[in-house]
């Protein structure tokens, strides 16, 4: 009889780590004869080598964003708008690294309209399903929202030190929750400027985390928004749209249009040759 093994699917939220890969040599580039800087390349390399040789996945996938717009871009015109335009060294990195996990014969996937986190979101959510433990690689904090028993975090080692693992426990510790979807709650009312989600405007992590701790969600707040005092009345009673619709735009999506398929999600041994 075959032995039970734990089905661990590792998710890999390609453009999050190819970036901070790329910064973390940005004193000092790898830089070929060639002229063409690798750091993106090698940085997400070693991650990924780290990955298969200590966590030893048994399914794994490195998902990334496309170039057309989300729904998100349609819900609000100003989504992301506030971005740099992504580094010349890191578009010419890409194609590099999808030939990589092709020789590792690790599968990308991409879905056009959404985004990177919903792909993945998704894919936690039908693994978790089927009896799966998943973990999302990234070094993004958005991904908290989706952490349950069976769905953890994993943001690799950097600069010398241990890679964490995240769990529902960590996240209510992390973010003062009780439960893992309130974060969704919380980046809602404080916004990301990274994204440009507006939030609401000069409440930040701490009153926002005091705010759910206290109501519980961003729809309790407005409703009792009566009840709080000054500045932060008045803020979120102004900016009360924005900040329903700054909820909707930090929730991961995770009924995304793409399938879960196990087969193809088997971690395989590369092939050296390539």
């Amino acid at each position: 009889m075959e032995e039970y093994k734990e089905k661990r699917l590792f998710l890999l939220d390609a453009y999050a780590l190819i970036f901070r890969s790329y910064y973390a040599f940005i004193k000092n580039p790898r830089i070929t004869s060639k002229g063409l800087n690798t750091s993106a390349i090698f940085g997400f390399l070693l991650t990924l080598d780290e990955v298969l040789r200590n966590q030893r996945p048994t399914h794994i996938a490195v998902v990334f964003d496309t170039p057309q717009p989300t729904f998100r871009h349609e819900m609000y015109t100003g989504y992301k708008a506030t971005r740099d335009e992504t580094p010349e060294d890191i578009k010419k990195a890409v194609p590099y690294i999808k030939r990589l996990l092709e020789a590792y014969r690790i599968p990308v996937l991409e879905c056009p309209g959404f985004e990177a986190d919903d792909v993945i979101g998704t894919l936690a959510k039908k693994a978790s399903e089927r009896g799966f433990t998943t973990y999302m690689m990234t070094p993004d904090k958005d991904f908290a929202q989706l952490v349950t028993d069976r769905i953890f975090m994993f943001k690799p080692s950097r600069s010398g030190n241990e890679s964490v693992v995240w769990g529902v426990d960590d996240i209510k510790r992390e973010f003062g929750v009780e439960r893992p979807e309130q974060v969704i709650d919380i980046l809602g009312l404080m916004g990301d400027a990274s994204d440009n989600v507006p939030g609401a405007p000069g409440i930040g992590p701490k009153t926002a985390e005091k705010l759910i701790a206290e109501f519980g969600s961003i729809e309790a707040v407005l409703e009792n928004s009566g009840s709080l005092k000054g500045k932060v009345k008045e803020t979120l009673e102004t900016n009360s749209a924005q900040v329903e619709l700054s909820k909707k735009l930090v929730t991961i999506e995770v009924n995304a249009p793409v399938d879960f398929d196990e087969k193809t999600l088997e971690t395989e041994i590369p092939d050296r040759e390539k």
